[in-house]
């Protein structure tokens, strides 16, 4: 029913329409002041007595008939205000509410308070709190619910896990701000349920105009956290691996005991010992030639998605690398040894092209001139998935050069005389991410003495002095436009020869990692070919994942963009049979517990806890209904009208 108002001061009206019955008061009036009794005459010898009786009839007949037109017209309006039902109202109690609830289901959530996780309690008040029937939209860091009811959704809230996404503050309020209506009349409540983690900031938290902010801070009983932080392998002899285990602690003292697991079975157990640092590495020895399903693991009483950590070393995959032409300048067995690579290396005229196929990296080193056939072969080889790299000669066919680098927007134009040094290291490419620790300029440059102008769209990742391009790809085709036989180059003396070409060959085939890092786009390749119509899939016990993946001919390439959300070890299975072990773990961004001062979020309204934030806005919004105590008042003045009636003669 629609509700109209108007305000006496601060009273209010529910139904003011029914004022109009405020002229029933004329009623007594009436007959009040035009009575229709008639008066009877009685004689009377006495006139004096006469005079008496009437005097003092009319005074006390005039004092009830007015003490009766005032009680009467007194009950009519309480009657009228009861039915009108007044009410005293807060500003916004009369508004329409529109509420949305961001719910924090990130790691940081699992801290405990009174013996649960700060999800469950927060899930727990808001079931006890929310009306049942109430609309509402609710999001958390994952889900999104979208005008619904307690009732509607009460099952999924208490499903609800815990993820290693987290938004941060300002996407909260803008996802928050289109789960609102366009509607500016309504009331709009944004409350935001977290533990406000330090990571949360980021980009502007500026509150969003037309609405009200109620933030509520999620807090444990001890904020300490011991994490397993990463694993990594140091250093390996011919028969042993040291990996190294990275663990921290908010303000641990005691040492704590860390377990290593070769599947279900215990393989070697010690303990960490945070006594001068908040960071501590231990090592463990594993076997170097034997698969290994690895789990690292703590008992710790703070967050628990961090307390393990997963890890495979299995037989180690090794890249194929092919060298076709000049042997005499044969650097490259140098780089791709034999303990990751199988390298082999042929000239021209001795190279058998079926070969090629079975290759993860070619490299053309000083070939004078590419034949056709060889040019057909590496355009096949390429987009079946291999990776090509090209080294030219001296005085090369650029003609027959350009039959195959032009598939690449690439092309020969000219030979220039000039020796100059390769000054310029793209460090944002991918060949040398992670490669230096800085930017380094102060190290002696290699030169060349005679190289080739190109034009190219393809990204440069060296150059020479002045802009030119020495080194120029990315993913499966790189081109060096100067050839690297000594007499013309030092650049294989140079220290940047070997993680260039390391890099390249890894690139052709990327090899599981020890392991992942869930949510982060990562692509593994598979060493294997499948059959038609068959994929490739991860499966661990009571669970199953069907990856992007894209098949060629002597690999599978499983590209992950975040879909995957649980850790663990996964086997990858083509049909029934394991192919390979791969693992997965949550990053360890959740496990820092630094927070936010909630204060410069510009909230409307803090609360320490939902309860007390709910029986806020609900006295922000009560209602005092007062219609009740008109109708006392009626009855009151009814009874005033008995008494009158009964006892003033």
């Amino acid at each position: 029913m629609y509700i109209f108002t108007i305000s006496i001061q601060e009273m209010q009206f529910k139904y003011p329409e029914l004022f109009w019955a405020l002229f029933l008061l004329l009623i007594p009036i009436f007959i009040h002041l035009f009575q229709l009794r008639r008066f009877k005459k009685t004689p009377f010898t006495n006139v004096k007595f006469l005079k008496k009786v009437v005097s003092e009839s009319r005074q006390s007949n005039t004092l009830k008939k007015w003490l009766l037109l005032f009680t009467r017209m007194s009950l009519l309006a309480a009657l009228v205000f009861a039915f009108s039902q007044p009410f005293f109202a807060e500003k916004s109690a009369l508004k329409q509410k529109e509420t949305v609830i961001y719910l924090d289901d990130s790691f940081s959530m699992q801290l405990k308070s009174e013996g649960t996780t700060l999800l469950e309690n927060a899930v727990q008040d808001l079931i006890k709190k929310l009306p049942k029937t109430e609309r509402f939209s609710l999001f958390t860091n994952t889900k999104t619910f979208r005008n619904t009811s307690l009732q509607d959704i009460q099952n999924e809230l208490l499903a609800l896990g815990f993820h290693n996404k987290q938004l941060k503050i300002n996407e909260v309020f803008l996802k928050g701000q289109t789960l609102f209506s366009s509607d500016p009349s309504t009331e709009k409540n944004l409350i935001v349920l977290s533990d406000f983690q330090q990571r949360m900031a980021g980009g502007s938290a500026e509150k969003l105009s037309r609405l009200q902010l109620h933030l509520v801070r999620l807090g444990a009983d001890a904020v300490t956290n011991v994490a397993i932080d990463s694993a990594y392998i140091t250093s390996e002899t011919s028969e042993n691996l040291t990996l190294s285990v990275e663990l921290s602690s908010t303000n641990q003292k005691e040492s704590v005991p860390v377990s290593l697991f070769n599947g279900d079975k215990l393989a070697a157990k010690t303990s960490a010992s945070f006594d001068a640092s908040p960071t501590v590495t231990i090592s463990f020895s594993l076997p170097k030639n034997e698969v290994f399903n690895g789990k690292i693991e703590i008992d710790d009483s703070g967050l628990s998605y961090d307390n393990r950590l997963f890890f495979n070393i299995g037989e180690r995959e090794k890249i194929k690398v092919l060298s076709v032409g000049n042997q005499k300048n044969d650097f490259l067995k140098r780089i791709f040894t034999e303990d990751e690579f199988a390298y082999t290396a042929f000239e021209l005229k001795n190279l058998n092209y079926s070969t090629l196929a079975a290759q993860h990296l070619i490299v053309l080193n000083d070939l004078p001139q590419i034949p056709a056939s060889l040019t057909t072969s590496l355009k096949a080889f390429i987009a079946n998935g291999g990776h090509l790299t090209i080294i030219p000669a001296v005085g090369i066919d650029m003609d027959s050069y350009n039959l195959l680098t032009s598939n690449y927007a690439t092309s020969f134009v000219q030979s220039l005389r000039d020796e100059r040094e390769i000054t310029n290291i793209s460090f944002s490419h991918p060949l040398y991410q992670n490669v230096f620790e800085k930017n380094v300029t102060n190290f002696q440059y290699p030169k060349a003495s005679e190289f080739y102008q190109i034009k190219t769209s393809a990204p440069t990742a060296l150059g020479f002095q002045g802009g030119i391009p020495f080194l120029v790809g990315d993913e499966s085709f790189f081109l060096f436009t100067a050839s690297l036989g000594p007499e013309n180059s030092n650049f294989t003396k140079s220290p940047l020869v070997v993680p260039t070409f390391y890099n390249m060959a890894m690139g052709s085939l990327k090899l599981p990692p020890l392991y992942t890092v869930l949510g982060e786009s990562t692509t593994i390749d598979i060493a294997t070919t499948l059959a038609p119509d068959h994929i490739l899939k991860l499966k661990k016990p009571d669970f199953e994942f069907i990856p992007q993946q894209r098949s060629l001919a002597h690999k599978v390439s499983l590209f992950f963009n975040g879909d995957l959300q649980e850790d663990g070890i996964y086997a990858v299975m083509e049909d029934q049979k394991t192919t390979k072990n791969i693992s997965f773990n949550h990053n360890r961004n959740e496990s820092k517990l630094a927070y936010l001062n909630t204060e410069q979020l510009g909230s409307d309204l803090s609360a320490t806890s939902i309860a007390s934030l709910f029986d806020t806005i609900e006295k922000d919004n009560s209602v005092t209904e007062l219609w009740k105590w008109f109708v006392i008042l009626a009855l009151l003045l009814l009874f005033v009208e008995v008494l009158i009636q009964k006892y003033l003669k």
